[in-house]
C-alpha cells in the first residue's frame, strides 16, 4: 500500500538510501566500540561519531516515517 501520489521509484530510492544508513549506523557502532576500548585519549573522536550515530539514526526514523501508510484511527 503507497501513499496517493507517491512514485514507486521514490520509495524505492527512500529504501536503498534506508539499507545504506542502517549499514553506516552499525559501522559507526562499530568504530566509536574500537575508539573506546583503546582508552579515554579517544573520547572526542568517539563523541563526534556519537554525535552522528544520532543524526543517522533520526534520518533512519524520517525515512520509516514516509514509507509507513498513513493509518486513519
Amino acid at each position: 500500500m503507497t501513499r496517493p501520489g507517491a512514485d514507486p521509484t521514490d520509495r524505492a530510492e527512500l529504501k536503498k538510501k534506508l539499507v545504506a544508513l542502517r549499514e553506516e549506523h552499525r559501522d559507526l557502532d562499530d568504530a566509536i566500540s574500537a575508539l573506546i576500548a583503546k582508552g579515554p585519549a579517544n573520547q572526542v573522536p568517539a563523541q563526534r561519531l556519537k554525535k552522528r550515530k544520532l543524526a543517522i539514526k533520526d534520518q533512519i526514523s524520517r525515512i520509516e516515517a514516509a514509507l509507513l501508510p498513513d493509518i486513519i484511527a
